[in-house]
């Protein structure tokens, strides 16, 4: 049996604030685009600690750039991995939730309390599929 030749992989970079990390916004794979986890972050990296509701815009505006990027937008999503500091936001996470996305709705995973209480609200990754 011979193997299949190993999928092309390509990192999507986008209009979004560079890391000091060692990781790509994205990387495309055949039809998928994997998109890192986005946060509340400036222009120059600099997290911004604010409502949860403009963490959340925030961290979906990288998101959608970064998505533009790898030819593809928010239709296009098909996974989405959340992770809220506090479980007291996540009624409005759900509100902001339907607003940016029409039925039928991605997939969804939710982890509540997973961030340090005195850091950011939110964090979002993705997966798309173009």
């Amino acid at each position: 049996v011979n193997p299949s030749p190993p999928m092309p992989r390509r990192a999507i970079t986008g209009d979004v604030p560079t890391s000091h990390l060692p990781f790509s916004p994205a990387v495309a794979a055949g039809p998928f685009v994997f998109v890192s986890g986005q946060a509340s972050v400036s222009d120059t990296g600099e997290l911004i600690l604010d409502t949860f509701a403009e963490e959340f815009r925030r961290s979906f505006d990288h998101v959608r750039r970064i998505l533009a990027a790898a030819g593809c937008t928010l239709d296009d999503v098909v996974q989405v991995r959340s992770y809220l500091a506090s479980e007291a936001d996540l009624a409005e996470y759900n509100r902001l939730y339907r607003e940016l996305f029409p039925d039928p709705r991605p997939a969804r995973t939710t982890l509540v309390g997973v961030l340090g209480t005195d850091s950011i609200k939110y964090e979002v990754d993705v997966i798309a599929y173009k």
